[in-house]
Formats: structure tokens, C-alpha cells, sequence
């Protein structure tokens, strides 16, 4: 019998080429957005989720469970961007971000968790980001947001694994996706000290972005760990400097750690 599939934020960049990976494997595969009828030409069923809101996550999940019975593997991919200085930054924004990135994927999972239990067995892949291993300079709420799901995750591991159900991290890098045109950036102000170091900031993510490497890659990446016994606590998914800078940080000392990290994003005179 194929897997049951749920993919939150799926109707475009990662979570849409996850989605139709797995589709060509033959799994059988639902995707989430807060406005499927924009996204006609989906290969997948899409359903409408705001993972804002409790009661559109019960409804979606609910859907997939009557006509499917179960859902085997949830892929926790919705989620935001955003940048700017964190002194600048308002704290709606702030507040927005977490409710997406963060307790939106609590949300989809607390909701998911008694029928996985009721089954004794179920994946749940939560996306964060290679951000999740570093402070980064004008992401510092996005990497904040991540780590918080990264960490959360290890914990559910260990309460969960008792009834058959399994957790796992991927943490991918930069893919060429829409994110860039997605996040929210705070405003180049005028009058602000940021102004040039944040302008600056934002040309160099906006180009690595466009830069990034094919989406299909991550959809590959997860159908190994679907296929793995006993998923890793974490994977990451990007070029090799993404993946090397997340060893380096734990070889280094941290001011050595912090001086590259400035020199790469040339706010180091």
C-alpha cells in the first residue's frame, strides 16, 4: 500500500517539488496553502490550511483521514521568511514570523500526533533551515524561529518514540525558489545606522537565492529518510560551504566563528 503524504506550504518552491517528487514515486500525496484555488494546475490535491488557524488545520487533516484513512508522513514545510535589523524590526512582525514558523508546525502536529498514535506508527519532517545553526545578521528572527523547531523536534522525538511514531530535521540551504519575494524585509530607512550594512545584506541573500540549487534535490533527500528505518535527529540539504559552516561553528571558537560570518556578509571593515 503507498504512504499517505501531507505536505503543508506545498503549493509552490520546496514544498510544491517535495510534493511532486514523491507523486512520481507513487505515493500518494497532499499539499497544503492558504489558497489552493490560485494553484490549479497542482499535480496534487491541495487543501486549504492557515497554519494560524487551529480549525482549518483539524478540517484539512480531517479530510485526508476520511478519505484515506490515515496520514502516514507529515512534511512540516510551511513557513516565512524575514529580514532586518533586529532593533528595527516591529514586534509584529516579530510575533508573525514564530506563529508561522513556529507554532504553526506545533499546530499541524499536535493535530496529526493521535491519529499516528492511534496507528502506532507515523513520520513527521519538520523543514527549518541551515539559518537554524547560526545567529545570521538581519535574519536573526528567521534563525531564531528555525532553531526553536529544531530544538522542539529533538524533544518530540524522545516522547513520541514509544508509540512507533518517528521525528526528524532537514535543513536545507539556499534553493532557486520565490522565498526571496515572499519574506518580509523590514524598511531601509533613511535615517537608519543599519541603512548601508542592511542594504547590503539583503543584494548578497537575494543572490544566493537566485544562485541556490534545484528544489528537486530536497524532494530526493526526503523520499531517502521516508525510505530510512530509523531516520537521523537532523539532515541538511545544500552546496557544501552551506553544509561545512555548520562544522566549522562547532571546531571554532566563537569569535573566530563570528569574524567569518561578518567577512562573508562584509560587515567586517
Amino acid at each position: 500500500m503507498p504512504k499517505i503524504v501531507f505536505i503543508t506550504g506545498a503549493s509552490s518552491g520546496i514544498g510544491k517539488a517535495i510534493g511532486e517528487f514523491l507523486l512520481s514515486k507513487g505515493y500518494i500525496v497532499y499539499g497544503s496553502s492558504r489558497s489552493p484555488k490560485k494553484y490549479p494546475d497542482t499535480r496534487f490535491k491541495l487543501l486549504e490550511l492557515d497554519v494560524k488557524d487551529n480549525i482549518s488545520i483539524e478540517k484539512a487533516i480531517a479530510k485526508i483521514v476520511l478519505l484515506e484513512g490515515k496520514i502516514d508522513v507529515l512534511i512540516n514545510n510551511a513557513g516565512v521568511g524575514i529580514t532586518g535589523p533586529i532593533e528595527e524590526t516591529s514586534e509584529d512582525e516579530i510575533k508573525n514570523v514564530f506563529e508561522i514558523n513556529y507554532y504553526g508546525p506545533i499546530r499541524v502536529i499536535k493535530t496529526v500526533l493521535p491519529q499516528m498514535r492511534e496507528h502506532k506508527s507515523g513520520l513527521i519532517i519538520n523543514i527549518t533551515s541551515i539559518a537554524a545553526y547560526m545567529g545570521l545578521p538581519y535574519r536573526g528572527f528567521y534563525s531564531a524561529s528555525k532553531s526553536a523547531l529544531d530544538i522542539t523536534t529533538e524533544a518530540l522525538r524522545m516522547e513520541t518514540k514509544s508509540f512507533g511514531i518517528q521525528f526528524t530535521n532537514v535543513a536545507p540551504g539556499d534553493f532557486a525558489t520565490n522565498i526571496a519575494a515572499g519574506r518580509y524585509h523590514a524598511p531601509l530607512l533613511d535615517n537608519s545606522p543599519y541603512k548601508i550594512a542592511y542594504g547590503n545584506t539583503l543584494n548578497l541573500m537575494n543572490s544566493h537565492v537566485d544562485a541556490g540549487k534545484n528544489p528537486l534535490l530536497m524532494g530526493k533527500a526526503i523520499l531517502k529518510i521516508i525510505e530510512t528505518e530509523n531516520p537521523k535527529v537532523r539532515y541538511t540539504v545544500g552546496n557544501f560551504m552551506q553544509k561545512f559552516s555548520i562544522t566549522l561553528k562547532n571546531l571554532l571558537p566563537g569569535t573566530w566563528y563570528e569574524n567569518l560570518l561578518m567577512k562573508h556578509y562584509k560587515l567586517k571593515k
